[in-house]
């Protein structure tokens, strides 16, 4: 059957409109004893007015509604309701219904195609460019710009070669540097050598202990480029300046290669990093890979892996196996999960192997990338409690609290015993995989009233002297940093771990995300903090204001412009800097259905913030930045 869906929203009655959903049957067969499932991140809220169809369940972005009794929806024929009380207004054209189909009595699932959702009467605007024309200050392609280059522009070689007497070590870096380029740029040519060639240009390395761990040296003549530098993360940084600038020079005529001249560099930040959100949409392994290599081609240094969310449980765990079996898993007809945010009925989902995870470990640790793992507590565990249902108090009332993306009870519950043993479980296995000092652990959007209708949590509040959901969720992180102390961990996370009295700032970092000030109310604190406000660093954001844009709106439209252009340490007080580790965008996929929004979404957006974590403030242009970025490579 051929079925089509449309979606209207209006601004009546406030405070969020009406929206309108009209079912159109194109076939040449009536429609008959049907239901209608939505994802959809405008929600219907509990307390809402429903004309036309009934709501039979939701489950956060997940509605199922029926027709009016006993309606039949003939060939050509159209069936409208519409809601209110929603919860809240959408932003853009991609807030209302994502994926949609008609399940019959018989079980079976049809498809429906369906349209983006149109504002009311009013009459949307294209989307200016996001990328002014741009102009260069010097002709050479680099990003992040280095922070000192006084160079002479010339033709480019043909290729780069080892000069002779270069050490095994070094050849492997520079050959890993090429590598790299050829899987990003497949087509184009290769840039680095070991023997000379007509044309080419030879390339010596050379040591100086006074240049930072990260920093380099590149100085240019006719003859050589020699690269100085006091460890290998230097000596890799400045292959790939000589690599980004070669490529340009190979692909774009208005970019040159220096022929005299130097360049001294190091970065701004010790931490410059990126988050990739693999619960909401899965991407495999190899296109995690592929997101590290961009990392590394923008000298970023922190792969910030976000393994779970209520929507799945991406992490194989030995001990545990249904949190994969059951917890990565979302359809209609599965156990656990329901479809979410842009599935259709069929399942939906995916896990890394012990195995892989080992792998995309072992490839960022080639690039100088620490892969920082993330398993989201106490909240968004939707999964967790769908799969292992003894961690559910069973006297604690259903449905009791709701957090805002409007799953029921999805938190972890401080007052069992079994959540710390799972989780000390959980903890021993990933650290096996995972080398980095930093386990990052959640802590975010926990809702105001949760547990306070778990007799176990409350028994566990009176034992403690605890008051309210924030101290208990305190309580519950302390717990957990002993599990993470033990291992040697420095514990990681959102900062809403400050609340309700917070965790000892010794051997903890926070994320501030929610408004930029929060990062400097932490660091008054005492604690470290990485800065990654919505409003500049969240590659989800929509790119403007445009109803037609695509993309998240409730941190404001974050332009490209303003991306770059953002200053993390902003009002931070000199005697506070020292806590500002650095900054790091981050990746949520609630709206990434396919790899063409990623990338629509994500560049230049993401060489903005690594060239915001790498370059100095007087040293950061934008026109500069816009003339050069267009030679990024995607996923």
């Amino acid at each position: 059957m051929t079925l089509f869906l449309e979606n209207t929203w209006t601004p009546h009655p406030l405070p969020a409109g009406t929206w309108t959903v009209t079912l159109m049957n194109l076939s040449e067969e009536a429609l008959t004893d049907f239901t209608l499932s939505l994802t959809t991140i405008t929600r219907i809220m509990p307390e809402h007015r429903l004309e036309g169809a009934r709501l039979l369940r939701r489950v956060a972005n997940f509605h199922e509604f029926a027709p009016p009794e006993g309606l039949v929806l003939a060939p050509g024929a159209c069936w409208r309701f519409s809601a209110e009380g929603l919860n809240r207004s959408p932003f853009h054209r991609n807030d209302a219904a994502k994926t949609a189909c008609v399940t019959l009595k018989s079980g079976q699932h049809l498809p429906v195609q369906l349209s983006d959702l149109v504002q009311g009467h009013a009459v949307p605007v294209l989307p200016p460019p996001r990328l002014p024309e741009g102009r260069l200050t010097l002709p050479f392609a680099s990003i992040p710009w280095p922070n000192r280059i006084e160079a002479e522009a010339g033709p480019a070689p043909v290729v780069i070669h080892a000069a002779e007497g270069t050490s095994r070590a070094d050849l492997r870096l520079m050959l890993s540097i090429d590598a790299l380029h050829a899987r990003l740029f497949p087509a184009a040519r290769k840039l680095f050598q070991i023997s000379p060639a007509p044309g080419s240009l030879a390339l010596t390395f050379a040591d100086d202990a006074g240049i930072p761990a990260e920093g380099y040296r590149l100085d240019f003549t006719p003859e050589r480029i020699t690269l100085t530098a006091s460890a290998e993360a230097g000596r890799r940084y400045g292959l790939t300046t000589l690599a980004q600038m070669l490529h340009g020079a190979f692909v774009d005529p208005q970019m040159r290669f220096p022929a005299t001249g130097q360049i001294v560099d190091s970065p701004r930040y010790d931490w410059r990093g990126n988050h990739l959100d693999c619960s909401r949409h899965f991407w495999t392994a190899d296109q995690v890979m592929r997101v590290i290599d961009i990392l590394g081609w923008y000298k970023m240094n922190v792969f910030h892996w976000h393994l779970t969310d209520d929507e799945g449980w991406r992490a194989e765990i030995r001990a545990y196996p249904e949190l994969t079996s059951v917890g990565a898993t979302r359809g209609y007809d599965c156990p656990g999960m329901l479809p979410q945010l842009g599935d259709g009925p069929e399942p939906q989902g995916g896990f890394y192997t012990q195995d892989q995870m080992r792998a995309v470990v072992a490839h960022a640790g080639a690039l100088g990338i620490e892969v920082m793992p993330e398993i989201e507590t106490p909240g968004h565990a939707a999964c967790v409690l769908a799969a292992l249902p003894f961690l559910v108090d069973p006297d604690e009332t259903p449905d009791s609290y709701h957090p805002v993306q409007g799953y029921p009870n999805n938190s972890w519950n401080p007052g069992l015993p079994e959540t710390f043993e799972v989780l000390e479980t959980i903890i021993a296995e990933l650290v096996e995989i995972f080398p980095s000092r930093h386990f990052h652990i959640g802590g975010d959007e926990v809702a105001k009233n949760a547990w306070l209708e778990s007799p176990r949590a409350r028994i566990l509040m009176q034992r403690e002297g605890l008051s309210g959901t924030f101290e208990l969720q305190s309580w519950f992180a302390r717990r957990v940093k002993q599990i993470l102390d033990r291992h040697g961990k420095v514990l990681v996370g959102w900062n809403e771990l400050s609340h309700g009295g917070g965790v000892d700032p010794e051997n903890t970092l926070l994320m501030a995300w929610e408004r930029p000030e929060v990062g400097i109310e932490l660091a008054r604190t005492g604690y470290d903090v990485v800065m990654t406000p919505g409003q500049a660093y969240y590659m989800d954001m929509v790119q403007g204001p445009d109803w037609l844009e695509n993309g998240a709106g409730w941190a404001g439209p974050v332009p490209p412009a303003q991306t770059y252009g953002y200053e993390a340490e902003g009002e931070f007080p000199e005697e506070l800097q020292h806590r500002m580790r650095g900054i790091q965008s981050c990746i949520w996929c609630e709206h990434f259905t396919t790899v063409d929004w990623f990338n629509d979404l994500v560049f230049p957006r993401l060489p903005a913030v690594a060239e915001a974590a790498w370059t100095l403030k007087a040293n950061k242009d934008w026109l500069r930045f816009a003339a050069q970025v267009r030679l990024h490579p995607k996923l």
